[in-house]
């Protein structure tokens, strides 16, 4: 890593702290007073900033305050041996990232600070992603989206029909926009109908219009969705439901480019782009004669598939800290960030419902996670990873010789093993090790320290004999 990437704040010198090595060694942390620092914040870049405490200049609130002011997008940590739980509450409110603990705990803090931070850039360039529009719309790196990019802005500047397939909540809206702002018809009209939301003697006029008196209920001469996209863009959303007799009038609309209104004898000529999407098999529809196989060629001039979530799960790390930011922008709430456990708890989960469905359990845990700044993986109910069960094989790995065993000292030997696999797993990471575990963090760490001192009093016994 880059040399300084940490910025400690303290009024004196960190050196004692029983972290500060590790941190030196792993990160290069410059350590300053408060006015020296946050001039230095002013001018450089940092991947994420430590306050030191007491201080007896500044309180910690004043301190933060002011660092965030500097640098609004930078983590910041506390190390406040004597801090309460008040001031945590207090200091969270407005902007802490988290307190710093002690030991080995506080290098997987700072690498889980600097993620967020990483995760949440990456999430800003995708909507920065090229001097065009419509590329802040898709947002990934994976293969599978670059090969839809491609595919827009290859056809993005042509008249073409697009036929969009995808799984629901996948984005093909969002696909179809993108090839609108792709072309010159960008700053003319973008007009969309979801063909399976309205009833079909509705339908009809919806798409081509009608004059007075066409059918009951006429009062007034209607302009049309086709009419309305006129030298601009006509989505049809759910094409795959299009009633078969409405699907040979569009048909010849396609063909002709030309309409008349229900009702009237006007031709009307038509300069529209039409882009269809659907989340069924055309195919199938086709061959079970639901739909017009001549219709399925007109439409499917350029097909565009939008893959599922769970083909491209590289995504979610990029896709959830920018859901995060837009719900909690559009609940007018502080920013929230998400922990590197919850983007792994996230990426692991197959998504049936793909985006659509990752946005709204992001939208219930932004809501349920009330005033905390960072949502952690018990925030989502996402299904994790299924536990092996503890079944016959398990149980039979340790049998009880004739002349019997120390009970204690064999279950002592047994958890020390499962612990030390679960922390070599985890890198150390006590935190991860007690969820692998389904403990509790305080639980993990009391077990290790207990394990420490049986050792020590065998190792003691050991000299003694």
């Amino acid at each position: 890593m880059e040399d300084q990437q940490l910025l400690w704040i303290a009024t004196e010198p960190p050196h004692m702290a029983a972290e500060w090595s590790t941190l030196s060694v792993a990160y290069g942390v410059l350590w300053l007073l408060p006015e020296a620092a946050l001039e230095a914040l002013r001018h450089r870049d940092f991947r994420a900033v430590i306050l030191g405490f007491p201080s007896q200049a500044w309180s910690a609130s004043e301190l933060l305050e002011e660092v965030l002011r500097i640098a609004p997008s930078i983590p910041v940590l506390v190390r406040d041996p004597d801090a309460s739980v008040f001031d945590a509450v207090r200091l969270a409110r407005l902007g802490l990232y988290q307190y710093l603990a002690s030991g080995t705990e506080a290098a997987a803090q700072i690498e889980q600070a600097i993620e967020h931070r990483r995760a949440r850039d990456l999430s800003r360039l995708a909507q920065r992603v090229g001097s065009e529009e419509w590329e802040r719309l898709l947002i990934g790196g994976s293969r599978e989206i670059r090969r839809v990019c491609q595919l827009i802005s290859l056809v993005g500047a042509r008249r073409s029909t697009v036929l969009i397939t995808g799984e629901t909540g996948t984005g093909k809206e969002l696909a179809a926009r993108a090839l609108h702002l792709a072309g010159p018809r960008r700053r003319a009209a973008w007009v969309a109908v979801n063909c399976s939301a309205l009833p079909e003697h509705l339908l009809e006029a919806e798409l081509f219009g009608h004059v007075r008196g066409a059918f009951t209920g006429a009062v007034q001469n209607r302009v049309g969705r086709f009419e309305e996209a006129q030298g601009g863009t006509l989505f049809l959303d759910e094409i795959g439901d299009l009633p078969l007799n409405l699907q040979s009038k569009l048909l010849r609309v396609l063909q002709e480019r030309e309409l008349q209104r229900l009702g009237s004898s006007e031709t009307i000529h038509l300069d529209v782009r039409v882009i269809a999407a659907t989340n069924c098999d055309l195919a199938e529809r086709i061959t079970q004669g639901k739909f017009r196989e001549d219709l399925y060629y007109r439409l499917n001039v350029v097909p565009i598939h939008i893959p599922p979530l769970r083909e491209r799960r590289e995504d979610i790390a990029t896709i959830a800290p920018f859901l995060v930011e837009k719900i909690c922008k559009s609940e007018g709430i502080a920013p929230k960030l998400l922990s590197l456990e919850a983007v792994e708890r996230l990426s692991g989960y197959s998504w049936p419902g793909n985006v659509r469905q990752l946005e709204n359990f992001i939208a219930m845990a932004v809501a349920l996670s009330a005033d905390r700044q960072t949502l952690a993986p018990a925030d989502f109910a996402v299904p994790g990873p299924s536990r092996a069960p503890i079944g016959p094989s398990a149980a039979s790995v340790i049998s009880l010789p004739d002349e019997g065993m120390d009970y204690e000292r064999t279950l002592a030997q047994i958890e020390r093993s499962i612990l030390g696999q679960a922390l070599q797993k985890t890198g150390g990471n006590k935190k991860a090790a007690a969820e692998m575990l389904c403990l509790k963090r305080t639980t993990l760490s009391a077990k290790v320290r207990s394990l420490e001192s049986v050792s020590a009093l065998e190792e003691e016994e050991k000299v003694r004999r």
